[in-house]
């Protein structure tokens, strides 16, 4: 059994008497410790994939699996749970809690979980050891974000979903942050998913899922990922 299992999912908005398929049987495995990026263009059902996976929405028919746990069979209260203590999530604009300090946003995600990593050592991890007390604004964009990627990881979760984690950084600092999703999986051994427009991403990829239209077009495995620092785009 795969770590991460979507079979068959499909999703389904209405608004008014307008029905909007988000997806239309999207079916895709991932192994545990895998980096996995999903890619494909605006509209094409990216973002929907990640909030299924990461418990923000239900799927409307299909099955969705983490880890042998049945996803889309949980109600609202399990759902709570889900998302607590097995996700842990990355976005675009960090997010931060802009009154606490570095180390107050990572242990307030430390918090509410049952086997978290101490904040101060995941901070150190990410390359910020000498900036636990400073404020978001205090930092830069890229320390923003490892101070995102480090809350996520300090709730020690089974899988890391990050949505564009390096669109509102610069091509240097985003790199940075690639290498750093790239580690915390090789060196970890945790399951990464990130979702992208960007086709670059797909060179540092053990799994490539496209997506078009509201399915996997295509699955490809790589064999011999690049390493983050040698993508370009």
């Amino acid at each position: 059994m795969s770590f991460v299992e979507f079979e068959d999912v499909s999703k389904v908005y209405h608004t008014g008497e307008v029905e909007v398929r988000a997806l239309d049987g999207m079916s895709f495995s991932i192994k545990k410790g895998e980096l996995a990026v999903i890619v494909g263009p605006s509209g094409a059902g990216k973002t929907t994939v990640l909030n299924l996976l990461g418990g923000m929405d239900s799927c409307t028919s299909g099955t969705i699996r983490l880890d042998g746990q049945l996803v889309s069979g949980m109600g609202e209260r399990e759902l709570t749970q889900y998302r607590r203590h097995d996700i842990g999530f990355v976005f675009q604009f960090y997010n931060l809690v802009q009154n606490l300090t570095a180390l107050e946003n990572v242990e307030l995600a430390s918090q509410i979980c049952r086997d978290p990593l101490p904040a101060a050592d995941v901070l150190a991890q990410v390359g910020l050891a000498d900036r636990l007390d400073n404020f978001p604004a205090q930092l830069s964009g890229g320390e923003q974000q490892r101070v995102a990627i480090a809350r996520a990881l300090a709730k020690n979760p089974k899988l890391l979903l990050c949505d564009e984690p390096t669109g509102a950084l610069d091509y240097r600092t985003g790199k940075q942050i690639l290498s750093l999703l790239q580690d915390s999986c090789k060196a970890g051994g945790r399951t990464v998913v990130i979702v992208t427009h960007n086709l670059a991403f797909t060179q540092m990829a053990d799994r490539v899922i496209h997506v078009r239209e509201g399915r996997a077009a295509s699955i490809e495995t790589n064999d011999h990922p690049s390493d983050a620092s040698q993508v370009e785009w």
